[in-house]
């Protein structure tokens, strides 16, 4: 396989409705998303790289290598997934930019791992050497596949920007080890963290070898029988309690159920599944529907990491893990690739402006790992020098004891631009909007060469300029988001208003040509479900793609969150990136609403005042807040 030659796309089926574009067709050239793409390069690589060598995950591979592996090996089983993640990122990085410090990284870490396996393939620095347990002696929680899966995503992210090279290698021995020990003839059995099918799966594609693919099949077939050890959690936790093809709803811990149903979909795709498409797409249905937050975050409990019952949507306690929301985008967009319906790719907006782009601080070098919507108290300032638990701070912080958000979000930054645009026989569809240059071909040979022209989401209007024409005409598909109702499409000196769903325009293009769609961005109010408990009686603001928050720090004097009530009636008045609102404070916060009578006047203020809300993925970044997204409402909703 030559250098470039599929393009550098995270995710690249053999069909579908439609086809990737990657890293070598779309690059960010400008805006929120390039920011953020540069900070991950320029600080997250190298902290996530640090941290990893300061806690002994590195050098865990060396004392296998060197036969000095000893039961205080440092770490959770899981530790050697975030290596591989970090690899994954450094993969992307080096196929968008050519970095040479991200090169050299890779060749170094690679270098490390590849020292460790053994020579049957098997590669783990929890099991199987020295006074360790033996391999897969603990299937339930050992993770030793799982860890598996995340090397092999990174292999693909490699071998899609280089080209085969030693992480390559070790990644394909791995592959062939699982193969002949969990195969059609061996253990039959399952890991407790699925992620080695999606890695598997994917792989096969990469390299052609659709024995993975198979082997990523059974592995499927075999989950929701009972395998797995039963625990005080239940199967669900880990989704062996229902075959997939069988299940209604995604439920169990967040991230695992997430990374099973995006492997579902890759095998369903490549084996022209009918019934299992069909099946993931009746789970997405409802559990977008009826377990899914307003900022796209998924997990409503702490206790399992995992997805309540429907409607069980508590504000205060959601987990809402940034994994989860990384996990959500690959499943959203396999099923995109798979079907072209644009109910996926909205999803994939939401969770990426208010999950995604939430969790890093603005140096790139702290995290959310949880991300509740309500935050009653201020967290305490993290220390940039301690490790914090993994999601009760209301800061962003350094690393966790279980730290899988940084480098998730770290890979999914790096490989951003393979999420943003399609192309099918006909043209180009745009689904992201940010500052880009796309560059691919028609099946004919024919070029397609735009640049895109916006500051989104701090404004709508998006230009669309036509770097260079072709003959003959094409199609240019720009999605119009679900909320996006009254947005104009401009061609040719022409304003038309275009529905949400994809606006085409199919003509012959020149150089020069510039088409604009105008979303519309002011306030809006949203109401919750009814059915939804933990929140009747609020509303939220949203602002274009992103959910909108009030922050403690923004409230005159000592006032507390949980004493605000607001008056949706006085409508909204739209701020740069923001807008406010009309609240009111009781004059007893400490005895029970009786509102609108008794309202406390902060100084200035005669009752009622106004007060800001913010994009709810900036909150904290000004330090500790409490932080509210559903707010009391003095109206009832407006049936």
């Amino acid at each position: 396989m030559t250098e470039g030659t599929t393009g550098g796309c995270p995710v690249l089926p053999s069909r579908g409705r439609v086809r990737p574009l990657g890293l070598a067709q779309v690059s960010l050239t400008g805006g929120f998303w390039a920011e953020r793409q540069a900070v991950n390069a320029t600080a997250t690589l190298a902290h996530c790289e640090s941290w990893m060598e300061r806690l002994g995950w590195l050098a865990n591979f060396d004392r296998v290598a060197d036969g000095t592996t000893a039961p205080d090996r440092p770490g959770w089983p899981f530790s050697d997934s975030e290596v591989y993640k970090l690899l994954e990122a450094l993969a992307w990085e080096t196929g968008r930019t050519g970095d040479a410090e991200a090169e050299a990284a890779i060749k170094r870490i690679t270098v490390r791992v590849a020292r460790a396996q053994d020579p049957d393939g098997y590669l783990g620095t929890c099991f199987g050497h020295g006074d360790q347990p033996p391999r897969y002696s603990d299937l339930e929680g050992g993770h030793e596949l799982y860890n598996l899966g995340h090397l092999l995503q990174a292999a693909v992210a490699r071998l899609r920007t280089h080209g085969e090279d030693d992480l390559v290698r070790v990644a394909r021995r791995a592959a062939d080890h699982v193969c002949r020990t969990f195969g059609q003839d061996g253990l039959a059995k399952i890991c407790g963290h699925p992620e080695i099918e999606v890695g598997l799966a994917e792989l096969g594609r990469a390299l052609g070898e659709d024995r993975y693919i198979e082997q990523a099949r059974l592995f499927l077939d075999r989950r929701g029988h009972g395998t797995l050890r039963d625990i005080p959690l239940g199967r669900a936790y880990f989704q062996d309690d229902l075959p997939i093809r069988q299940a209604d709803v995604w439920r169990g811990h967040a991230v695992r159920a997430l990374y099973l149903t995006a492997a579902a979909v890759d095998v369903a795709v490549e084996r022209g599944d009918d019934e299992l498409l069909r099946a993931v797409e009746r789970q997405w249905e409802r559990s977008v529907s009826r377990r899914t937050y307003i900022t796209g975050g998924m997990g409503s409990r702490h206790q399992d990491e995992g997805f309540g019952e429907d409607w069980e949507l508590p504000p205060d306690r959601a987990y809402c893990e940034t994994c989860a929301g990384v996990a959500s985008i690959m499943v959203s967009w396999r099923l995109h690739l798979a079907t072209g319906d644009v109910r996926y790719t909205d999803l994939i907006e939401r969770t990426l402006y208010n999950v995604v782009a939430t969790s890093p601080s603005t140096d790139g070098q702290a995290f959310f790992y949880a991300n509740p919507l309500h935050q009653r108290t201020p967290g305490r300032p993290a220390d940039a020098n301690e490790v914090s638990p993994r999601a009760e701070a209301g800061v962003r912080a350094p690393w966790f004891d279980v730290s899988c958000c940084p480098t998730n979000v770290a890979r999914t930054l790096a490989g951003l631009g393979g999420y943003l645009a399609t192309a099918d026989d006909d043209g180009l569809q745009i689904h992201q909007y940010a500052p880009c240059a796309i560059r691919t071909e028609l099946p004919d040979g024919r070029p397609i060469a735009v640049d895109v022209e916006t500051g989104y989401p701090e404004t709508g209007t998006v230009r669309v300029r036509v770097a260079a024409g072709s003959t003959g005409p094409w199609t240019l598909s720009l999605r119009v988001p679900a909320w996006a109702a009254g947005a104009t499409l401009t061609d040719e000196g022409r304003t038309r208003e275009v529905a949400p769903g994809l606006a085409e325009i199919t003509r012959e293009f020149r150089a020069g040509d510039v088409i604009a769609i105008d979303l519309p961005m002011a306030p809006r109010f949203t109401w919750p479900d009814p059915r939804i408990d933990a929140v009747r009686g609020c509303v939220a603001v949203e602002r274009g793609p992103e959910v909108l928050c009030l922050e403690s720090r923004d409230l005159p004097g000592a006032a507390g969150l949980d004493a605000l009530v607001i008056d949706p009636s006085a409508g909204l008045r739209a701020e740069p990136g923001g807008a406010r609102v009309r609240a009111l404070l009781p004059a007893h916060p400490d005895a029970p609403w009786s509102y609108p009578a008794h309202p406390a006047a902060p100084a200035g203020h005669d009752g009622w005042f106004d007060v800001p809300l913010r994009p709810y993925h900036s909150w904290a970044l000004r330090g500790p807040s409490g932080m509210r997204v559903w707010l009391p409402a003095s109206t009832p909703h407006p049936l």
